[in-house]
Parts: structure tokens; C-alpha cells; sequence
């Protein structure tokens, strides 16, 4: 259950990088999918969907060059990747647009003046959907942090460059495509259909049909086409019967010419798209619409409800995902920390170089083979080898006995020895044998040591005696190293308890047993020479085999110093009170890049050290003594090196008993001063603060007002010509959290921004109120039942999270606005006996403008949604979960514009309708009204004090 993580700042950066190409791969997938759903959706036109992807690759290089050359950004953040996946999905959008725009003229059989409409329509359509997506990109500019700002900045280019060049391209590509391709590809498609109709005689060809509307136009009670050339009107239809809500969506041929369910002309695809689309709007817009408005204001209550509940994030943004080496270690970072830890106690372990190290490694080993050293007295190296593989050994005791004297016990390695030794057998205490290890292993780390001797016998001819010791063996009294071995000094799982003791009375020799009346051979305490031991269990005694170099000493044959001191778990961020600077200088800072010019230190030239010293030691107690805010012993007040406890006492009363910090060995004090020219020019005093680095930035802003507020109230204190007044404290864990507030405070601007650019460029293209409260409606439906979702999936209002939402506006917009536009078309040709009847006009015109740009619009969603979904796979969170947010706002987007948007327009839009010069500049006058109106009312707020927060983190 060990996991092994491997890091540093070369490996983080190679991490990351290899992170971020991994993930970049994932958009050729992406790109691939949609250039195939072009293809489809483009009635298998090579030529067509090789320009339409083309302009959306020119839009990127030239976004490229407006982000490098014009706004002199040099480098891509990590965010911008994002780009690879979302562009090509938002590209394909307007070419789409364009496409079916071109495909639905036909009743223009000129082609300058299909060209004419198509660049009109299509061109009017897709600028005001790419405005309100660029603006929501946009939005982000005006946020402080860098990547955040470069993120909008080139999302928006990118958008705008997108519609540029499908403007200019696509019109171009559909001329000659109509004029030169067209042909072949029907040639193409005719040739594969009569291979067909040869396979299935049933089969009629579609030219039967197409060739009646070019001779005669279609007949009355005939289907007027059978491609994807799906006209927006037809003036010659007989009038329509709007009883009971049944409308005739498309004539039905004779039951003798009915069409065979399996079709291969080009196009087909598209026409049961559009059929299906104009049945789903004949429930949601004319039969059932009081039900789906009913549903909506339902869903849409519960969903402000539950909108509301979302609460901001309770830890630190996920940058990459949970399980990876990489983000491990970021999440171990709020809780390890190694600062200050100085290298001059480090272990020589560590200072040696590669070189060197590898030649102490090696000699040790060759030291250790050959010399006396090596355990269990083998020689050579390869018992030396054995003896490392295989860390157990057996213990062996014999017993020797002869008349007059006492038995005497012998310690060996060996199952069999020569006589006079005979077996220890069980009873009485004794201890046959018993198992240890011959090196270290776990917790069996006490050494003991198996001596032997002659001196002190009776008699002469008596064999050697034995002892056992936790010393070496003591060579003045006659006692010889024999062997050494390893045991526990605590019990651990799967041992026994054995106990070991010298006799006090000669010879003077030693005895293992298992329980303390057999080994009562001395009645002096425990020591050296007697105690007990913990030796591996018989039966289940653990096999490991350990590596060639464990065991050894790098260290043995040379000078190391201690080794390094295991850093503390640290949790709390380090605050520093600074006292001599005014601040920074950042008048020479032209942008506001973090890789910049950081500015020169405002020196404050009024303080003076020795002047101030009693009220900085008075500050430093009284922050020390406030446990809320600071750890126990938390308080780095000086340097290191400085005493505390003689030369400050001299100085001023204030400086005595001023708190010790709870450094480790090695450890640095945070303390600092800055000398210049001789003189003390500034102090910053350190403590460790109870504010845990791993909570979210929101929680974390409490304690900062808390550090804040405590300070500014002992800085009152002082004096008032006093130089400590100007103090400040700051911290480093401030600027993260500061800077995802700021972000999450940056992008709600940004969706309040993009909003209010949505309603005024939908209030200037629609021109009516009417036709602006559907699409007001069906935006605050989206952006509230997305974020309901959100709150159900338990996420949390982070950085991802709200520069997600704040795009969401702009992308929700988008499908609304092309219905909007059908709807308007449709009334240029409404037919005057509707106009008579607002319900039946109204419906007429909804159902006509979604068998408009229906196929458009759904063709849009489901490349977004193909382009984003490989955004799902990612290791970089942020692109994950940006794809999340981006694919579910899509889907959601289009559904409740085919029912939300259909119903609402089928209820309250007007009838009669068209947009007109006239229509434009009221809605005009009225976009202006209303934002010099929001102007004053934001003034009269600032009168009567009211504070207005910015996105940048201060208040108006």
C-alpha cells in the first residue's frame, strides 16, 4: 500500500509539460469527429467541407498573429489550450449557417442574388451570435489574473477571426461549388443510384421528382423536393387549415409513388432531420405549448433554488486529476513544507556528488566483503552475497557438562558441533535455538553480541564458555568477538520472548531461556550483559530478501556530518509584519504579467531600529500571545544568529522574555532585517499562523481579515510620529487565495458583462420586445438549470467554475438568436389570411422558422458537443471540467430553444412583425436609454454611500 511519488522543479516542469501534450493530442480526435460530421452534414461534399474546416484553420492563424504581433503577447498559457478542442465546434457553427442559408434560396434562381441572400441572412445571423460569444469571452479580459486575462483575450480573437473568415471564404467556396461541383456530385450520386436501383427494382429514382419541379414547378398534393434544398417558403401553397391544431407539415405522394424507406441520395440525412424537427415543433408549439411554458416555470423556480444553494469552494482548485503523481504532490505541499532547513546539517549522504557517492557505495561493499567487519565471520564475497539475500539466520545452544564443575553454554551458528557439546533439549527453561536476523530488518534493530573465552575456567581441560551482550566484547577480560545478530527490543507481531543473563560466579558464562527462574544467574538488574530479547516466531518467521547494498554505511569510511532532520508537518501559512518599507515602485511595470518587472522597494527613510526596538518587541509579544491566529511557539521574531536572551535585554525592558521559536535542528529563522550602507533599513518578523494552507480561498479570507484587523489595532498603539505605524503584514498563501477570489470575482463580471452585451445586441437584432423576452427567458432557463446541475454533481464555485459560467451566456444565446431570425424571415412572407388570426400567425411563423435553421442549429449542437467531449479525458482538471460545463450548457441550450423558445414564440410573439430601418433605431434609442439609465442609478448609489465591489478586488 506504499505509493511512490517522484517530483522537483525539473520533473514538475517535464510533468506538466507532458500533461499538457497528452492532452493536446485528444483535439486531433476532436477535429477528426467533426471534419467527419461536416462531411455528413454537408451532403458528403469533399469540397465544401475541406473550405469550411480550411476558414476556421485561417481564423486560428490569424488570431495567432493579432495575439503575438498586435497585443505583444509572446507566449500560450495553459488555458489557451483550450482553444484546440473549442474552436473547431464553434467554427463549424457559422458554416452551417451559411450552408443551409445558401441550400433554402433556391426559389432565387439567379445566382448573384442567391449569393446576395445568403451572405444577408446568414451574415446578419452569425455576427450577432459570434458578438455575444466573443463578448462572453471578452468579459475576461478585465480580470487580474494574467492567465485568466490572456485566456479571454485570445478566445475572443479567435470567435471574431472564426466569422471573418467563414464570411469571406464560405460565400466564395458555395459559388463555385454550385456552379462547377454541384453537377458532378449529382453525376456521382445519379450513377451510385442506379447501381442501387438495379439491386432493388422497387427503388424510384429522385430525379423523377427534382425533374418536375425544374419543368413545371412541384405539383399541388406532390412533395415540393425531395433533397436538402428545403425552401424557407412557398408562395403557390394552397391555404392552411389551422383547426385542431393540425398543421400540414409536408404533402404525402400517392400510395403509388410512395418513397422506399431505404434512400442513398445525398441529403436524406438532412431531410429527416428536418422532419423530425417539424414534428417535435408541431407538439411543443402548437399542441402542447401551455404545457412545456408550464414545465419551464416549474423547472425554472426549482432551479433558481437550487441555484442559489451553490456555495464557493471549500478547498484548493484540482489542476490536474486527483490520482496523478503530479497533483499528489500539489495536495502534499498545503501540508509538508521544508523551508528554511539549512544544507550546513544536512547529511554528507546528500552533499556528496553522484561520483563520489557511487565510489563510497562501492567501496564500502568491497570493504565490507573482504574485512573482519562483515557479519557472521564469513569471508569472501560470495558468502558476503549470501549473507545479504538472506537475512535470517538460527541461533544454535549446546550444553557441556562434566563432574565438579558447572554447565556451561555455547552460542553458534552451526547445527552440529563436536563433542563434549550435546544438544540443549526443551524443559527446564531451555532453548534449543531460536531465530534472528543477521542484519537490521524493521524494528528488529537491537544488536547483540555472542563473545567467547577461556579465561576464569577451573580447570584447564574445560571447553571455552560463552556469553551474550549488547556491548562489544570487553578484550581486557579475555572475551572474543564470535558473532552478532539482530533482534527486537519491543514485542511485534509473530514473536516470542526470550530471556539471556550472565553468571555472576565463575566462569562467569552465559544462558538464553524461556522464562527468568531458569536464568537466574545473577541478581544485579538489567544491563548489558542481561535482559530479554524478542526473536522472530519459528513458525511463521517472514522470508525477505533484501537488496545488495542494504545494511551498508555510505558514510563509514569518511567524515559525514548528522543526518538531515525529518522537516515537521507544516499547515499553517508563514505571515510576516514588515516594518521600514513604504511599498513598491511599479511605475516602470508596462503590463502585468507575473514575469515582468516586479518594481523597486519604497524604503521608509524615518525608521530607525534602536529607536523603535522597545515597541517592536512589545508587537512581537503581543502577536505571539494571540493563540487564534498564531501556533504555539510560532513566533520567528530575529534572525538566526542573533541572541535574543543577552543583547536585546540590554536595549529596552520590552525585550525580555521575548518568545522562543520551535525551530529543528538545522532550521532557519523566517526572521529577517536589510542592511544598507551600515544602517538597518527595514525588519520582518515571522510567525507561523493557525491558518491551514489546504482550505479554499473563501474560508481562508476570514483569517486575513482577522490578521488584518488585529494588526491595524496594535499599530494604533503606537505613537503617532512612530515609523512602526506604516507596518504592514503579508504573507504568500494572500496571494493565491487573493487570486481566486479575485478570478471568481472577475468572471461573475464577466457573465454580468456578457449578459448586459446579449440583452442590447438581441434588443438591436430583433427589434421588438417580444421577440427579446423569449430569448431573455430561455438564457436565465439554461445558465440556472446548468448550474442547478452543478450543484447536484456536488461541485463547487471555484475558478473553473465561474470563468465556465461566465461564457455561458454568450454560448446559450446563440441557437435563440437563429430561431429569432427564422421567425423574422418567416413574416416577410406570412400569408394575409393568417395575418387575421394572431394564435394561427404566430405558429405558422415559429413552425416555418425552425424548418429554417433547425437542421442548422442541431447540426451547431452536436459538433460543440463532439468537440468537446474529448475535453472529458483529460488530465488537466480544468480542461475536464471547462469541457463539462461547455457540453452540458450545449445540450441544454438546445433543448429549450426547440421547446422553451418555440412555445414562448408561439404565445407572445407578434404577428404581424417585420423588421424595418425605423424598428432598428427604436431599439437602438432604447439600448442607449437604458445604459445611461443604469449609469445614473449606479452614481446615485455612489452619493448616498453605497460601496460598489470592482472586479479587480476594491470597491467604487
Amino acid at each position: 500500500k506504499v505509493q511512490v511519488l517522484y517530483g522537483g522543479t525539473d520533473l514538475f516542469d517535464y510533468e506538466v509539460r507532458k500533461t499538457f501534450n497528452n492532452d493536446m493530442m485528444l483535439a486531433f480526435i476532436s477535429s477528426s469527429c467533426i471534419a467527419v460530421l461536416v462531411y455528413v452534414l454537408a451532403s458528403c461534399s469533399v469540397f465544401l467541407s475541406f473550405f469550411g474546416i480550411a476558414s476556421i484553420g485561417l481564423s486560428c492563424l490569424v488570431a495567432l498573429f493579432l495575439y503575438h504581433v498586435v497585443f505583444g503577447i509572446q507566449y500560450l498559457g495553459i488555458l489557451n489550450g483550450v482553444a484546440a478542442f473549442v474552436v473547431v465546434g464553434i467554427g463549424v457553427d457559422d458554416v452551417f449557417v451559411f450552408i443551409n442559408t445558401y441550400r433554402q434560396a433556391t426559389h432565387l434562381k439567379d445566382l448573384q442574388l442567391r449569393m446576395i441572400h445568403t451572405i444577408q441572412t446568414a451574415g446578419k445571423a452569425t455576427f450577432f451570435t459570434s458578438l455575444t460569444t466573443a463578448a462572453a469571452y471578452a468579459a475576461n479580459i478585465f480580470s487580474q489574473i494574467p492567465a485568466v486575462h490572456d485566456f479571454g483575450l485570445f478566445m475572443s480573437l479567435i470567435v471574431s477571426c472564426c466569422w471573418v473568415a467563414v464570411l469571406f471564404t464560405m460565400p466564395a467556396a458555395l459559388g463555385i461549388w454550385s456552379q462547377y461541383l454541384s453537377p458532378l456530385e449529382d453525376a456521382c450520386q445519379a450513377s451510385c443510384g442506379q447501381k442501387c436501383a438495379k439491386e432493388n427494382p422497387l427503388h424510384f429514382s429522385d430525379s423523377l421528382f427534382i425533374s418536375s419541379e425544374v419543368t413545371g414547378g412541384p405539383s399541388r398534393g406532390t412533395l415540393p423536393y425531395l433533397d436538402d434544398d428545403i425552401p424557407l417558403l412557398n408562395v403557390e401553397e394552397e391555404p392552411v387549415t389551422w383547426e385542431m391544431g393540425d398543421v400540414p407539415l409536408v404533402s404525402v405522394l400517392p400510395e403509388s409513388l410512395q418513397l422506399p424507406t431505404k434512400k442513398d441520395s445525398r441529403g436524406h440525412l438532412i431531410t429527416h432531420v428536418q422532419e423530425l424537427l417539424q414534428r417535435w415543433v408541431l407538439w411543443s408549439a402548437v399542441k402542447s405549448r401551455w404545457l412545456v411554458v408550464g414545465l419551464f416555470l416549474t423547472v425554472l423556480i426549482f432551479s433558481i433554488f437550487f441555484a442559489s444553494r451553490l456555495r464557493p469552494a471549500s478547498r484548493a482548485p484540482l489542476l490536474f486529476r486527483p490520482d496523478t503523481n503530479i497533483q499528489v504532490l500539489l495536495d502534499l505541499k498545503y501540508n509538508l513544507s521544508a523551508e528554511g532547513i539549512s544544507c550546513v546539517t544536512c547529511s554528507g549522504l546528500f552533499q556528496e556528488k553522484p561520483r563520489n557517492l557511487q565510489n563510497n557505495i562501492r567501496t564500502s561493499l568491497e570493504k565490507k566483503k573482504r574485512g573482519s567487519g562483515l557479519p557472521w565471520g564469513v569471508r569472501g564475497s560470495a558468502a558476503g552475497d549470501r549473507a545479504l539475500q538472506d537475512p535470517q539466520g538460527t541461533v544454535y545452544i549446546f550444553k557441556s557438562k562434566g563432574k565438579g564443575r558447572p554447565a556451561v553454554y555455547r552460542f553458534s551458528l552451526n547445527a552440529t558441533v563436536s563433542a563434549p557439546w550435546q544438544t540443549v533439549s526443551l524443559g527446564d527453561g531451555e532453548v534449543p535455538s531460536f531465530q534472528v536476523y543477521k542484519v537490521p530488518f524493521g524494528n528488529f534493530t537491537k544488536r547483540l553480541t555472542a563473545c567467547m573465552s577461556t579465561v576464569g575456567h577451573l580447570q584447564q581441560t574445560s571447553p571455552k564458555k560463552w556469553m551474550m551482550t549488547a556491548l562489544s566484547c570487553d578484550n581486557k577480560k579475555g572475551w572474543k568477538f564470535d558473532f552478532s545478530f539482530y533482534v527486537a527490543a519491543k514485542e511485534q507481531q509473530r514473536t516470542r520472548k526470550l530471556y539471556f543473563a550472565q553468571s555472576h560466579k565463575p566462569p562467569y558464562h552465559g544462558r538464553v531461556c524461556m522464562t527468568p527462574p531458569g536464568c537466574l544467574l545473577s541478581s544485579s538488574p538489567d544491563g548489558p550483559n542481561k535482559g530479554f530479547l524478542f526473536v522472530p516466531s519459528e513458525k511463521a518467521a517472514p522470508k525477505a530478501k533484501l537488496s545488495v547494498t542494504s545494511g551498508f554505511n555510505p558514510c563509514g569510511s569518511s567524515g559525514c556530518g548528522k543526518p538531515a532532520v525529518r522537516p515537521l508537518v507544516d499547515t499553517g501559512a508563514m505571515v510576516f509584519v514588515v516594518f521600514g518599507i513604504l511599498g513598491v515602485n511599479r511605475t516602470r511595470h508596462v503590463d502585468n504579467h507575473v514575469i515582468g518587472d516586479m518594481g523597486s522597494v519604497i524604503y521608509d527613510e524615518s525608521f530607525d531600529l534602536f529607536k523603535e526596538i522597545g515597541n517592536l518587541c512589545r508587537i512581537c509579544k503581543a502577536i505571539a500571545g494571540n493563540a487564534e491566529l498564531v501556533k504555539p511557539g510560532g513566533a520567528q521574531c530575529l534572525p538566526s544568529g542573533y541572541s535574543i536572551s543577552s543583547f536585546l535585554q540590554k536595549l529596552h525592558p520590552e525585550c525580555k522574555n521575548l518568545p522562543e521559536p520551535n525551530l529543528l535542528p538545522g532550521q532557519l529563522s523566517h526572521g529577517a532585517v536589510g542592511v544598507k550602507d551600515g544602517k538597518v533599513q527595514w525588519i520582518s518578523m515571522a510567525f507561523e499562523s493557525t491558518t491551514y494552507k489546504g482550505k479554499s480561498s473563501f474560508q481562508t479570507y476570514s483569517d486575513y481579515l482577522k490578521w488584518e484587523s488585529f494588526l491595524q489595532d496594535q499599530l494604533r498603539l503606537f505613537p503617532k510620529g512612530s515609523a512602526l505605524r506604516r507596518g504592514f503584514q503579508t504573507c504568500e498563501h494572500w496571494k493565491q487565495i487573493f487570486m481566486e477570489i479575485i478570478g471568481v470575482q472577475s468572471a461573475l463580471y464577466g457573465l454580468i458583462l456578457s449578459l448586459v452585451i446579449c440583452v442590447a445586441a438581441v434588443a438591436i437584432f430583433t427589434t421588438h420586445v417580444l421577440l427579446l423576452l423569449p430569448v431573455l427567458l430561455t438564457i436565465l432557463g439554461v445558465v440556472c438549470l446548468v448550474v442547478t446541475i452543478m450543484y447536484w454533481s456536488s461541485w463547487e464555485m471555484g475558478a473553473v467554475e465561474a470563468i465556465s459560467l461566465s461564457i455561458l451566456v454568450g454560448s446559450s444565446v446563440d441557437y435563440c438568436v437563429h430561431l429569432v431570425e427564422g421567425y423574422l424571415l418567416a413574416g416577410e412572407n406570412l400569408p394575409l389570411h393568417l395575418a387575421e388570426d394572431p394564435s394561427s400567425g404566430r405558429q405558422w411563423r415559429t413552425i416555418e422558422a425552425v424548418r429554417h435553421v433547425g437542421v442548422a442549429i442541431v447540426s451547431s449542437a452536436v459538433t460543440t458537443v463532439i468537440a468537446t467531449v474529448p475535453l472529458f479525458f483529460c488530465i488537466i482538471a480544468p480542461f475536464a471540467k471547462f469541457g463539462k460545463i461547455v457540453a452540458l450548457n450545449t445540450g441544454v441550450s438546445i433543448l429549450y430553444t426547440l421547446t422553451v423558445s418555440t412555445a414562448l414564440l408561439s404565445i407572445m410573439g407578434p404577428v404581424a412583425f417585420t423588421r424595418n430601418r425605423t424598428s432598428f433605431l427604436k431599439a437602438l434609442a432604447g439600448v442607449l436609454v437604458a445604459l445611461v439609465v443604469g449609469l445614473c442609478l449606479c452614481l446615485v448609489l455612489l452619493r448616498s454611500g453605497f460601496r460598489i465591489p470592482l472586479p479587480n478586488g476594491t470597491v467604487l
